[in-house]
């Protein structure tokens, strides 16, 4: 399982939202005899960042912004930097900060 998960969130595909309001659907009591489909839900379609790429589907995994770098500290955003050993922040290995 956790191989499968690293692997879809390492294929995850930076998106953007589109700039229309999006109205989320009132939950009823009665829900079961108007429910919306759970892919419908939101009405709203998530386009790729990159116009090259497809559009992501159901079950791919995305985000909307890259995230920052943890080998530098930064106190505004929590992130303490290493400690005790050197980090390349381009290596995928032990000494990068993809651990």
């Amino acid at each position: 399982v956790g191989d499968a998960l690293k692997d879809r969130f390492d294929g995850a595909s930076r998106v953007m939202m589109p700039n229309t309001e999006v109205e989320v659907p009132v939950q009823r009591n009665d829900a079961a005899a108007h429910r919306v489909p759970r892919r419908d839900r939101y009405k709203f379609q998530l386009r790729p960042h990159n116009p090259d790429h497809k559009t992501p589907g159901a079950k791919d995994l995305v985000y909307l912004e890259p995230s920052p770098g943890f080998c530098e500290k930064n106190p505004r955003l929590g992130i303490p930097g290493t400690h005790g050993r050197a980090c390349n922040d381009t290596s995928i290995g032990v000494d990068g900060c993809d651990l």
